[in-house]
């Protein structure tokens, strides 16, 4: 499923022109990456309720600006710092030819039946939220499964357990013993359980 973005190029720029556009409902941006920037407007309530579909922040999108479509990654967005209005975004158009390096999420499955939970109490922490890999537009995964079924208590999910689709790497900066997520037992049983025993 591809998500499609509609815009229209921006004419007026400068402070005083991005404050007239957000005050109408809009929001500036920006398209980079091969070829000239390119300014861009977009609605600011479809934008709004896009960024909250984790799916908007890991896929190639469809950008539509001025009825001409390109592939797109989104690469940054600021939001208000206390009212939920987005202020600017960036895209980067991607090239199919050339692989490309984006923060995929990582969804967490089988909690609630690991050993280290059902029969050790322990907490499930998890220590990386998201994945940085490099891959062809064509291979990008949604997401990346981390499957926590067989976590013992003190045992850890590394980068290297980590099943990662055909034709996407891990970046470099992840180390293969990076811990993806861990089971602990809280602190508070591991207290109780001191002050029993003395």
């Amino acid at each position: 499923m591809t998500i499609e973005v509609i815009a229209t190029t921006r004419q007026a720029q400068g402070t005083g022109a991005s404050r007239r556009l957000r005050n109408s409902g809009r929001t500036p941006g920006i398209v980079y990456g091969s070829g000239d920037a390119v300014q861009i407007e977009l609605d600011h309530n479809d934008l709004y309720y896009a960024l909250r579909n984790e799916a908007f922040h890991a896929s190639v999108l469809s950008l539509s600006v001025d009825g001409k479509k390109e592939s797109v990654v989104l690469r940054d967005f600021q939001m208000h710092p206390f009212r939920q209005q987005v202020l600017h975004i960036d895209f980067q158009r991607v090239d199919a030819g050339k692989k490309m390096h984006v923060k995929v999420p990582l969804h967490f499955v089988n909690a609630d039946v690991a050993p280290g939970v059902k029969l050790g109490g322990g907490i499930i922490t998890h220590v990386l939220n998201e994945l940085d890999v490099i891959c062809l537009p064509a291979n990008l995964p949604e997401f990346i499964e981390v499957d926590l079924g067989k976590l013992e208590i003190g045992k850890s999910v590394h980068v290297s357990d980590l099943k990662v689709p055909k034709g996407v790497e891990v970046a470099g900066h992840h180390h293969a013993a990076d811990a993806v997520a861990t089971i602990q037992v809280p602190r508070g049983a591991v207290e109780a359980a001191a002050t029993a025993a003395e």
